[in-house]
């Protein structure tokens, strides 16, 4: 089933997750996963960066196939030790045993995530739910997918029990990676408040990605790579705006577009970051 991102499919998705409320029996549960996922942003953020990926969105896909087991493939939760038996079959190519950063490489790629202009909270949703399937939409009534609601208000009962196989009493045991992202943004861990569609700035086909820095540990090191080589600019696009972007993006509570744009969201999250904002900032 094929559904494009469309205006009000936009609104659609900001509302429910606006709304978003965390049923109260789960709230420690889904609480447990965002301390688990934590400890583990710079492994998802070596994957995501060189793709151009926010690393929560690799992890909250980690929690669903895998249940945050890095022993598994990204694909599906298939195991390392062989290429895909499941939906997608025979993945990834060549040898195994597979490490976990080639597993999710490959699935992120095929999936055509990577490069992607627009991660907007909207569209970060709609491809969270790509990777499971659009089959609640094509449900008579449809449902809003537990694959991302499922532990809030926005889900109760439904659920495909096997391939095509549907159960309107049979209720999701997994929480939803929407339901994740939003407590993490209650927790301070992301915030989706800034972000924005980029017009323009996805690697076109066929060119390489530009190298991504080695996550900065400290804001210090941030200042010392990029204080002099970044200037703000709400047109000028560059490579190194971008790693910086890559680079902003390994610090808790901090999601910015990677567009290459060294404009106002990222310069605010480099004042947020190092205590001052980028060179050439009016606000500086």
């Amino acid at each position: 089933m094929s559904v494009p991102l469309t205006h009000d499919l936009r609104q659609q998705y900001q509302a429910l997750f606006n709304s978003c409320v965390v049923n109260p029996e789960r709230q420690d549960a889904v609480n447990n996963i965002i301390a688990r996922i934590r400890p583990n942003q710079a492994r998802y953020q070596s994957v995501a960066g060189p793709l151009g990926i926010p690393w929560f969105f690799v992890a909250v896909i980690h929690n669903m196939e895998c249940s945050l087991n890095f022993n598994c493939q990204l694909h599906n939760g298939d195991p390392l030790t062989a290429r895909t038996v499941h939906v997608p079959a025979g993945r990834p190519p060549g040898q195994p045993p597979f490490t976990w950063e080639q597993s999710a490489t490959d699935a992120l790629t095929i999936e055509g995530f990577a490069n992607k202009p627009d991660w907007t909270l909207p569209a970060i949703l709609y491809r969270l739910e790509a990777y499971n399937g659009f089959g609640y939409r094509n449900h008579t009534p449809s449902i809003n997918t537990p694959y991302l609601w499922s532990f809030s208000n926005q889900y109760t009962s439904g659920k495909f029990v096997a391939d095509g196989v549907f159960n309107p009493n049979a209720v999701s045991d997994q929480c939803g990676a929407a339901v994740i992202l939003f407590q993490m943004q209650k927790n301070g861990v992301v915030n989706f408040a800034g972000a924005r569609a980029a017009a323009a700035g996805a690697t076109p086909a066929g060119a390489a990605a530009p190298a991504s820095p080695a996550p900065a540990t400290t804001a210090a090191q941030l200042a010392v790579q990029f204080d002099n080589t970044v200037t703000f600019s709400l047109t000028q696009r560059s490579d190194v705006a971008r790693s910086l972007q890559i680079a902003l993006n390994t610090f808790p509570g901090i999601s910015v577009d990677v567009d290459g744009v060294p404009g106002r969201q990222t310069s605010d999250a480099y004042q947020q970051v190092t205590g001052h904002f980028l060179r050439g900032d009016p606000l500086r």
